[in-house]
C-alpha cells in the first residue's frame, strides 16, 4: 500500500506535468510542484517554460517551489566532455535537487514529470531517482505516466500553454535542428 500523501514533483514543463498532477490527485496525493531545471537553454526557453508552469500551477491550485537557477555554465561544466551521455547527468542534477529539497522540507516522497515522456530514458530516470531516494532518505514515488502523455499535451494546447519543441538543453535543440535539416535534404 502506498502511504505517500504529500509528494514533491520535479516538473520539467507545464505540458508534461498536466496529467501527472491529475493522476496523483486522483489517488488523494497532495502534489507540490518543484521547478529546478538548470539544463534548459537558452534563457528565453527557460523563461517560457518557467512562466508557463507558474501560470499552470495557479490554474490548477498547486503549490509551486521555484528554484530559479538558470545554470548554463554549471550545466555545461558538469556534462562536458561526455556530451553523448549527458542525459544521465542531467537527470542526476535535477533529481538530486528534488530529493534533497523533499527531505529537507518534510515531504513523504518525490517524483518527476519526466516519467510521462515517451522521449525520455525512462529506466534511467527510475534508476537515478532510486539512488537519490537512498541518498536523502526520502521515498521515490514511481508512476508510469507515459499512457497519459498525449492527453496531457492535448490539454496543454487547449489551455493555450507554451509547447516546447525539444528536451531542454542546447544539445537536444541541436539534435532537433540537425534531424529537421536531414529530413529536408532527403525530400
Amino acid at each position: 500500500m502506498d502511504t505517500s500523501k504529500n509528494t514533491l514533483m520535479h516538473i520539467c514543463c507545464a505540458p508534461c506535468s498536466y496529467m501527472c498532477i491529475e493522476t496523483l490527485r486522483s489517488e488523494n496525493i497532495q502534489v507540490t510542484g518543484y521547478w529546478y531545471n538548470p539544463n534548459i537553454h537558452p534563457f528565453t526557453e527557460y523563461r517560457s517554460r518557467r512562466d508557463t508552469l507558474i501560470t499552470h500551477a495557479k490554474n490548477v491550485d498547486m503549490p509551486l517551489v521555484v528554484e530559479d537557477d538558470y545554470g548554463l555554465r554549471e550545466f555545461v561544466r558538469l556534462i562536458y566532455p561526455n556530451l553523448e551521455d549527458r542525459c544521465e547527468k542531467c537527470y542526476r542534477i535535477r533529481l538530486d535537487g528534488t530529493a534533497r529539497y523533499a527531505a529537507e522540507h518534510g515531504f513523504d516522497s518525490f517524483t518527476t514529470s519526466l516519467l510521462i515522456s515517451p522521449y525520455q530514458r525512462h529506466e534511467l530516470i527510475i534508476s537515478v531517482a532510486r539512488e537519490m531516494s537512498l541518498k536523502y532518505g526520502v521515498k521515490f514515488l514511481y508512476r508510469d505516466f507515459r499512457p497519459y502523455f498525449r492527453e496531457g499535451q492535448r490539454k496543454a494546447r487547449e489551455a493555450g500553454y507554451y509547447m516546447q519543441k525539444y528536451c531542454g538543453c542546447v544539445f537536444s535543440e541541436e539534435e532537433r535542428y540537425l534531424a529537421k535539416k536531414m529530413k529536408k535534404a532527403s525530400e
